[in-house]
């Protein structure tokens, strides 16, 4: 008999009463935690002291980081007056993102990933300082703003990749589920209670010291890096080995990407869903028609709000689906459940049933990127995961613009309700496709 599952009956005659009934109450304790964990979210990657480090890092850095995400558009209106020019500088900071993310998804794959985190992180919190500088010095240049913006985006695109892949090598392969699940909580969490935060500050700070606090909050993640252990490039066997992170390994990765079919699918699984399933480029028009009955502020934070409160319940729910071993069926049950929400959106006339149907798509969201992310993890070699995650943050980032150009322009031609049901109804019905065409997809199991 398991000893985990013995109470006092089981016990030796000859143990003591009191023994015996400590054994009942700790038995009982383990029983009830292992229940709670199979339903709240599970944190048993918590308990490596370096991936502790790494995610507590993320909990400062994720509320700080939105700070500046409202202060630059801000200050950048506040210049000129235009949102046109709030407009142009997301394309200032997407196209470094996308191309240091590729570029450093190579490198981290070349050379000690602790390192290279430690270096951009110092880079952003130094690009955060001067964002500081030039709003305390009332510089209102435009320019500038958007020089900084490219400089924070590139050093952010060189940090994820090693960031994400460092991962595997901090937690078991069981737990990759669980761990994503975590930091990607934290993160939803951050563009959840950082714009309510700035909100509330630059009234009382002004906007100057919100990236003040940022470039403060990045010390943090810059000291918790420090203490993670060595992470260099490994061979298959696990020693040691030195190579290049030229743009030739950039294109050697996407070659990667097509020879491993699971990696793939599950790329496209995520564009299926963020370009035809995700409507925000609507959210302004749905706002003032649709829900213009309602205020016409209230209902557009609503709408913005729903997606991220969805997928931190997702997190906080996590011990529900982070044990799941069909990470390929996880993901296409997901996908569908998610364009399925966003059908009922597209159906809503009530601001509170759309608000709980995106809900339900940031809920089905979160356990698209936990098993997309776990397969990513897991599939790929250590030598090739930085370049993975390069791919993976270019698909993140590039798949909600594209989907803002196309539903904007959908929503123009058919009707904004019509165009959002009719991309949740597409991506159903193309991730079906996929899922039949390609059955080893469904058919994959995670460790």
């Amino acid at each position: 008999m398991d000893s985990s599952k013995k109470t006092a009956e089981d016990a030796p005659a000859d143990e003591p009463a009191a023994d015996r009934v400590t054994a009942a109450g700790t038995a009982a304790a383990e029983d009830s935690s292992t229940r709670r964990r199979r339903w709240l979210m599970d944190t048993r990657p918590l308990r490596h002291p370096a991936y502790r480090r790494l995610w507590s890092s993320t909990t400062v850095t994720a509320v700080g980081s939105q700070l500046t995400a409202v202060a630059v558009p801000k200050q950048i209106y506040d210049i000129t007056g235009s949102s046109a020019w709030v407009g142009y500088s997301s394309l200032a900071g997407l196209v470094p993102l996308v191309v240091f993310a590729l570029w450093g998804g190579a490198v981290a794959d070349s050379v000690d990933r602790r390192k290279l985190m430690l270096l951009t992180n110092i880079a952003i919190a130094v690009t955060s300082l001067l964002f500081w500088v030039q709003a305390f010095a009332g510089a209102h240049s435009v320019w500038l703003l958007m020089v900084l913006l490219a400089a924070q985006q590139a050093a952010a695109g060189m940090n994820a990749p090693a960031r994400s892949a460092a991962i595997a090598r901090l937690v078991p392969a069981e737990e990759l589920p669980a761990a994503i699940a975590l930091g990607s909580t934290v993160m939803q969490t951050g563009l959840i209670v950082g714009p309510l935060l700035a909100g509330v500050l630059i009234p009382v700070i002004g906007l100057a010291d919100l990236y003040l606090i940022d470039a403060i909050a990045l010390t943090a993640t810059v000291w918790a890096v420090w203490r993670l252990p060595a992470l260099p490039p490994l061979e298959a066997n696990g020693a040691p080995v030195a190579r290049r992170g030229g743009w030739r390994e950039v294109g050697a990765g996407f070659r990667y990407i097509t020879a491993q079919r699971i990696l793939l699918l599950s790329f496209l699984a995520d564009i299926v869903a963020m370009v035809f399933g995700m409507p925000r480029a609507l959210f302004p028009q749905l706002a003032h028609t649709t829900y213009a009955s309602w205020n016409e502020g209230f209902a557009l934070g609503l709408l913005y709000a729903a997606i991220p409160i969805g997928a931190v319940a997702g997190g906080l729910f996590s011990g529900t689906f982070s044990r799941a071993k069909r990470h390929g069926l996880m993901v296409v049950i997901a996908v569908c459940g998610w364009g399925a929400a966003i059908t009922g959106l597209g159906l809503s006339g009530s601001l509170w049933w759309a608000a709980g149907f995106l809900a339900l798509a940031g809920f089905a969201d979160m356990v698209s990127m936990v098993f997309r992310s776990a397969i990513l993890q897991s599939v790929a070699t250590d030598d090739m995961r930085g370049r993975m995650q390069g791919v993976f943050t270019v698909v993140v980032a590039g798949g909600p613009r594209l989907a803002d150009l196309l539903h904007g322009t959908a929503g123009s031609a058919f009707g904004t309700r019509g165009a959002v049901a009719v991309g949740g109804v597409l991506v159903v019905v193309v991730m079906l496709g996929l899922a039949a065409a390609f059955p080893v997809f469904t058919r994959y199991r995670g460790a």
